[in-house]
């Protein structure tokens, strides 16, 4: 039997260069091969976890499905579709919340990040979003999700939730392990941390045109001059620029000895980044003038989740004693 794959992202804008590198390359990797059965949805369940706009909430529901589909996802390979419209996780995931305690939700760094962040939303959502995350890669028995190494520790919840269920319930539930790509970590054009929707000047939107993205690369803080150990902002540039120059080991002698030129190094890598998205934004355009199918694209894709993602719940809740 095939082995079952389950990845989402949050419908908090369109995606970027660190949602494509370090999420939808993988989901492309693993809908081209025959071994496996490709489950993508756009996580917009989990948008509501930390404050938004609902006008913003509703476009980009559809925008997300817009650029899977210029990235290459194929709902003739893949089944695509929104989180929200299928129920059976939200029930999954107050089922699981029954086997997860919540010092163990409240100890996770991902948690106490977004408290950091938002001090004044510590909502149960928040603290629940690991729980929810369980039952989305659970209820379709995924074994593998390709997303970022920063969503390992929400993983390991997955396959803690999945150990206690089969031991106190006798249910079946695989332990899912993340599959990683080239870009599993895409480091902010700001210098510290990842590319995140979250963080305002931290990415690269896709559909950026090659005048923005020379725009923001330029911006990139950097020393004024190169040589000695890297600062953490030239380090961010350098992984950034790993991911598509072939030259870098040029640029990094360059660095080494004080000859590089940073504002060499950045155009390069612009144009490069440039040439990597063109495509994707000519066959967005394309998709753009036809919502119809795109709307048919969502219809058929809940409708084959909802048909899988039933079966686990009424299944779960038959050994819970609930049905």
């Amino acid at each position: 039997m095939k082995k079952r794959v389950l990845s989402g992202i949050r419908a908090t804008g369109k995606l970027h260069l660190g949602n494509y590198l370090g999420a939808v390359k993988g989901m492309l990797e693993l809908q081209d091969s025959p071994e496996y059965e490709t489950l993508y949805m756009v996580a917009d369940v989990h948008t509501i976890t930390t404050p938004y706009n609902v006008d913003e909430l509703r476009k980009y529901r559809k925008e997300v499905v817009i650029d899977y589909l210029s990235c290459g996802l194929d709902p003739e390979k893949s089944i695509l579709f929104l989180q929200a419209d299928v129920n059976e996780h939200l029930e999954l995931a107050f089922l699981f919340s029954s086997v997860a305690t919540i010092a163990r939700m409240q100890h996770l760094p991902t948690y106490k990040d977004k408290v950091k962040q938002y001090p004044k939303d510590n909502t149960m959502a928040l603290l629940n979003y690991p729980v929810l995350m369980a039952a989305d890669i659970l209820i379709y028995k995924a074994d593998l999700v390709p997303v970022g190494i920063d969503q390992e520790p929400h993983l390991e919840v997955a396959r803690e939730i999945a150990r206690k269920m089969n031991e106190k319930y006798k249910t079946d539930f695989p332990e899912p392990k993340r599959f990683e790509t080239k870009g599993q970590y895409v480091p902010s054009l700001k210098g510290e941390g990842k590319m995140s929707k979250s963080v305002e000047g931290s990415y690269v939107n896709l559909t950026d045109s090659q005048d923005e993205v020379l725009k923001k690369i330029r911006s990139m803080p950097t020393s004024s001059k190169a040589g000695g150990e890297m600062s953490p902002d030239v380090k961010s540039l350098f992984d950034l620029a790993k991911l598509f120059l072939s030259n870098i080991s040029d640029f990094e002698k360059k660095f080494k000895d004080g000859s590089l030129q940073f504002s060499q190094m950045k155009d390069e890598l612009a144009a490069k980044i440039s040439e990597e998205l063109k495509p994707l934004q000519e066959k967005r355009k394309e998709i753009e003038k036809d919502q119809a199918h795109v709307d048919k694209v969502i219809k058929e894709g809940t409708e084959k989740a909802r048909a899988i993602a039933s079966e686990t719940v009424l299944e779960v809740k038959q050994k819970m004693g609930l049905g």
